[in-house]
């Protein structure tokens, strides 16, 4: 199926089956989508918001999700992209249960193997400052999540050993590491490529990265970390409105992007402090003030 004149507005991607189904129990009204080479999506509103939400499952992979978040990010052109699932934790404060927002991705294969070992050669991805922020402030007002806000570690590994030398080595290069992963570099770096998008990685912590995760995935950890990642998903875009929202007057002035000034009502600028002394006002189409 063609995509619809009103595109969606923001792309939330997955990787594993129970990752979709934990964000799509919140998107209403779906659709499928159909892109030409085969890539599906789910399309639906999120109730009590002014978002269309695309949703996909990926697969596995930093390389694959790079590659169809580059296709889908093309096809549908969204506001905002979201990498949600699973992680292990990399620090003994981050439980099982608790949420990690990426305030930065590293990609940890990266570097240089000489006689005298592998020299680190790190790439880091930050994540949306913006997005950061509505997450830090959605957060407070969920008292059933315990989330942090750090580094999030991707590699094409499935760690279960906290002994290993892929351990030792994330401990030496990455300390500040709270979580490992698969995908959530390569979804990032596409959304820095294509157009500078917001873009945000949220994990659930479903086992600690060592010999217990087959015991803690058989316990259904899987399930309640991706519920917990894909509700704080869910309140952050309930907390930031899509561009252009009428809405934004609820929380006051808002700068304009464009010329410096200040919105009022979602569809008046205010120039005082700019080249015109007393107020100036007009219509805003997009991002410029007719």
């Amino acid at each position: 199926m063609s995509v619809p004149e009103t595109q969606p507005a923001v792309l939330v991607l997955t990787a594993l089956p129970v990752e979709y189904a934990a964000i799509r129990a919140h998107v209403e009204k779906r659709q499928e989508l159909v892109h030409p080479d085969g890539t599906r999506v789910e399309r639906g509103r999120l109730p009590d918001s002014a978002w269309h939400v695309a949703i996909a499952e990926l697969g596995m992979g930093a390389e694959r999700a790079a590659a169809l978040t580059t296709q889908l990010i093309n096809w549908l052109h969204p506001e905002a992209v979201f990498f949600i699932g699973v992680a292990g934790s990399l620090k003994d404060d981050v439980g099982i249960g608790d949420v990690v927002v990426g305030t930065q991705v590293y990609e940890i294969h990266g570097g240089k193997q000489t006689p005298e070992g592998f020299l680190v050669r790190p790439k880091a991805l930050p994540g949306s400052h913006a997005l950061e922020q509505a997450a830090r402030s959605a957060v407070r007002d969920m008292p059933g999540v315990r989330a942090h806000f750090m580094p999030i570690a991707t590699g094409d590994v499935v760690l279960a050993d906290a002994e290993s030398e892929i351990a030792a080595f994330l401990r030496r290069s990455y300390n500040d590491a709270g979580a490992i992963e698969m995908e959530g570099s390569g979804a990032l770096r596409a959304a820095h490529l294509n157009g500078q998008l917001d873009a945000l990685v949220i994990r659930g912590i479903s086992d600690h990265a060592d010999a217990g995760k087959h015991r803690a995935d058989a316990s259904g950890s899987q399930e309640r970390a991706a519920q917990q990642a894909a509700g704080v998903a869910v309140a952050v875009l309930r907390k930031q409105r899509p561009r252009g929202s009428s809405s934004d007057s609820e929380e006051g002035p808002h700068p304009d992007r464009a010329g410096g000034g200040i919105t009022y009502g979602g569809d008046h600028i205010d120039l005082r402090g700019g080249t015109f002394h007393g107020p100036v006002t007009g219509k805003i189409v997009g991002r410029h003030p007719e």
